[in-house]
């Protein structure tokens, strides 16, 4: 198979929409979620991420990278208004309508109504959860950080509920995504579906994994 090597240099010589096409599919299959925010005035947002990142289980953090505020972020300014936001595993039913929300709608604008999808909210927090949506968690911001060398942010946040389905929650406490029918995402537009390989041992430096029944 012939290859190709492109360096910094070429990267930084492509075009614009080009070299986001290339570096956006670069890292692989990515996270598919909905983030859905609501300002103190009740006007709720859904903007969808692939940016969607697990910090860790104890205590139980969730962080996304937000792009540069250079321009008005709706899900950013919420956040840091009302301190709390969900996240929404996207799935097969409804990725038409997830992709639709990364249009610019101003902000008067719920992209729930713009897209047909529904809000429904949780017990804990005023921020609004996707209806049609499986997988779903709620989250109390705690921190970010701004990243000197391109504008983003890191935006973390602590799961404080999460609502699923009974029967997709695994013996061994993993989440069955692929019941949920989640979906993930490559490079900026593109969609795929997945299909389990298997589940492994423990890797231990004396013995090779093996698939677990």
């Amino acid at each position: 198979m012939k290859t190709t090597c492109f360096s910094s240099d070429d990267i930084l010589q492509m075009e614009a929409l080009t070299r986001a096409a290339f570096m956006n599919s670069l890292s692989g299959f990515k996270s598919a979620s909905l983030i859905g925010t609501v300002d103190n005035e009740g006007q709720t947002n859904l903007a969808i991420f692939s940016s969607v990142i697990h910090i860790g289980s104890n205590p139980a953090l969730i962080g996304f990278i937000n792009r540069p505020d250079t321009v008005s972020r709706h899900t950013f300014e919420n956040i840091m208004e009302t301190n709390c936001f969900t996240i929404n595993h996207i799935n097969r039913a409804i990725y038409r309508k997830a992709h639709q929300t990364s249009a610019r709608y101003p902000k008067n604008i719920s992209e729930f109504d713009a897209t047909g999808l529904t809000t429904e909210f949780g017990a804990v927090l005023q921020a609004p959860y996707v209806k049609e949506c499986q997988i779903k968690y709620g989250l109390a911001f705690v921190e970010k950080h701004d990243l000197k060398i391109n504008g983003t942010i890191l935006v973390i946040g602590k799961v404080v509920e999460v609502i699923i389905p009974e029967d997709f929650l695994l013996p061994h406490g993993a989440i069955d995504i692929e019941k949920a029918e989640t979906i993930t995402i490559s490079g900026l537009d593109t969609y795929h579906e997945t299909h389990k390989l298997s589940r492994l041992t423990y890797a231990k430096p004396d013995k090779f994994t093996e698939d677990i029944i």
